[in-house]
C-alpha cells in the first residue's frame, strides 16, 4: 500500500491511536477496516458484558460504536474529540454475538464533524444507530502534516 494515499493514513492513525485505546484493547475490540473519513471495529459480546436481562449492556454497545466514531473522524490525522453523541438500541444482543460498528462520516468541515455508526450482529441485523459530533483540536494525532 502507498503509504500517501488517505487509507495509509488512516490506518496509521488508527494504529496509532489503538496502541494506547486500553478500553478497547480490554474490550478486545478489532480494527477490521480503515479509510478517510470510514472505520470498521468489531467485538465479540462476552459474559462480563451483560446486563441484568442477560443481553449485551447498552454501555457495551456505546463503546463499541463510540470507538468506531473516534477511529473514522480521526483518519485524516487531524485530532478531533466527541461533542456530542446519540444512540438509538434497535435490538438486544447476546453473548457470543459477533458485533461490527461500521462508522461513516457525513459531514466533516474544518473543526466540526458529523458521523453516523451502525452497529450489526453477525446475522447482518442492525443492532444499534450511533450519531456523533466531532470537534477538531488543531493538531495532529501523528505528529506531522496531515
Amino acid at each position: 500500500m502507498n503509504a500517501n494515499t488517505p487509507r495509509a493514513l488512516a490506518q496509521r492513525c488508527a494504529e496509532q491511536m489503538f496502541s494506547q485505546d486500553t478500553c478497547a484493547q480490554a474490550m478486545d475490540m478489532r480494527i477490521d477496516a480503515m479509510d478517510a473519513g470510514m472505520a470498521k471495529v468489531s467485538m465479540t459480546v462476552g459474559p462480563q458484558m451483560l446486563n441484568g436481562h442477560q443481553t449485551c449492556h447498552g454501555g457495551q454497545l456505546f463503546s463499541l460504536a463510540d470507538t468506531a466514531f473516534a477511529y473514522a473522524c480521526n483518519s485524516q490525522g487531524l485530532a478531533a474529540v466527541a461533542s456530542g453523541c446519540t444512540i438509538d438500541f434497535i435490538r438486544p444482543a447476546q453473548a457470543g454475538d459477533r458485533l461490527t460498528a461500521c462508522a461513516q462520516v457525513r459531514h466533516q468541515g474544518k473543526t466540526t464533524g458529523l458521523y453516523d455508526v451502525e452497529i450489526v450482529n453477525q446475522l447482518g441485523k442492525t443492532v444499534a444507530w450511533f450519531r456523533g459530533r466531532a470537534h477538531r483540536l488543531g493538531h495532529s494525532i501523528l505528529g506531522e502534516q496531515p
